[in-house]
């Protein structure tokens, strides 16, 4: 097959739907797919996969006006595309792209079947955001892109909608986001939506091996970077004495750092030599150490906005606990990337991280409930054993249910359905 995908997020831009589209792409190709990227133009090349043609289009760069500039330019692209090589199937990847219905329609009747990702929806970011207000988390206005969502996500809904009701087959990334656009749109009975989780890069995020030197050794400079290297931590067991305390995501409200910060005084006061590390870029970081500051805290804690990918991963497999305390999600690939390194994970009783996090490789907390997050947080740390468990069964989880070999076999299937 030849598929045609349109994600206005690829590498070298990072988010959540540009890891997963490079990689789905990546594996679709080693199926033997011929795949095409048609994406947003950026000062950086994409980096080169084997199969994968990209596609570089320009676009406006406005807070969600670029939705529309880029679906407008990668339409035309598509069509150049299938003029110059037939497409068998066309992927959007929702919301970050604006088509009307009368667009949907024509790429259909022109060109080949649609089948559309559904990553969340613009009504879920902006209750997500109006949730982490009434929770005391941040000024949404300190972020133009989340501004803009706010004041605008309702007028950016329909073309939303219409790729809900106009693509042949659409696919959502949990039963939570299934559900949102349910409730949200009300599709007709025949709509055809399925539900795939995105899986993670197993073979990037795995666990620590003491066995092997040089991943020891990092091991080792990691914790001793965060003065988290006690006997047990050197040895790549749970630290009770020294529990090194990871949270990584970008730096806004509805991912609910503060909520995290809150419970921090909690956790030192119990484990008073336990660390958090932050990763994340973002417009809060001033206010969260300020926040830390005041809170007592801020010799506890610390940020990093820039850290290149093997640094971030040897972080998640050094780390004692993952912690995702996030508002809104449309799946959240985070608590995959912990479970994947052999990480357990706390994270919220909300929207889709139950489907992934249970008892058996984490925990749950109430959402927004920074007392209820620190029990948590001290009840695993001071279970050991529990910890390892959780670990191994983390790890298993990703291998059995997570992983990009899956998404590029259900996609593929996906789009044959599409074809008849």
């Amino acid at each position: 097959m030849h598929i045609a995908m349109l994600s206005a997020e690829y590498p070298p831009r990072w988010g959540g739907m540009g890891s997963v589209v490079f990689h789905l792409a990546g594996h679709l190709a080693k199926l033997g797919h011929e795949i095409t990227i048609i994406t947003r133009n950026g000062s950086t090349r994409p980096p080169s996969q084997e199969g994968v043609t990209v596609v570089e289009v320009s676009w406006l760069p406005l807070p969600m006006a670029f939705t529309r500039s880029y679906g407008r330019r990668a339409l035309k692209a598509l069509r150049k595309l299938h003029n110059r090589k037939p497409v068998d199937v066309v992927h959007v990847h929702l919301p970050l792209i604006s088509w009307t219905k009368k667009q949907f329609q024509k790429v259909r009747q022109s060109i080949a079947p649609v089948v559309s990702s559904l990553h969340g929806s613009w009504l879920g970011e902006r209750d997500g955001m109006k949730l982490a207000a009434n929770h005391k988390e941040s000024a949404t206005w300190r972020n133009p892109n989340d501004l803009a969502i706010l004041l605008t996500g309702s007028w950016y809904a329909r073309y939303e909608r219409a790729g809900v009701l106009s693509s042949n087959i659409c696919v959502a990334n949990s039963q939570a986001t299934y559900q949102d656009f349910i409730e949200r749109y009300r599709p007709e009975s025949e709509w055809d939506c399925r539900v795939v989780h995105w899986g993670v890069d197993h073979l990037m995020f795995y666990p620590h091996n003491g066995d092997d030197e040089d991943s020891q050794l990092a091991h080792e400079s990691v914790r001793e970077q965060y003065q988290c290297d006690d006997e047990d931590a050197l040895h790549g067991k749970p630290s009770q004495n020294k529990p090194l305390i990871l949270a990584v995501g970008r730096l806004v409200a509805r991912k609910g750092y503060l909520t995290l910060l809150k419970a921090m005084p909690m956790i030192v006061e119990k484990i008073p030599n336990a660390k958090l590390v932050m990763v994340g870029r973002g417009h809060m970081k001033k206010k969260l150490l300020s926040q830390a500051n005041r809170l007592g805290v801020s010799s506890s804690v610390s940020i990093e906005s820039s850290l290149d990918f093997n640094a971030l991963a040897q972080l998640f497999r050094s780390a004692d606990l993952v912690v995702y305390p996030s508002y809104y999600e449309g799946q959240g690939l985070i608590p995959l990337e912990a479970m994947s390194s052999g990480t357990p994970v706390v994270t919220v009783d909300h929207g889709p991280l139950p489907e992934m996090v249970d008892d058996d490789v984490g925990s749950l907390f109430e959402l927004g409930n920074s007392q209820h997050l620190a029990d948590e947080v001290v009840r695993l740390v001071n279970n050991p054993k529990t910890m390892e468990t959780m670990a191994e069964n983390g790890r298993e989880r990703v291998l059995d249910r997570f992983t990009y070999d899956h998404n590029a076999a259900e996609f593929e299937l996906i789009y044959k359905d599409a074809m008849s």
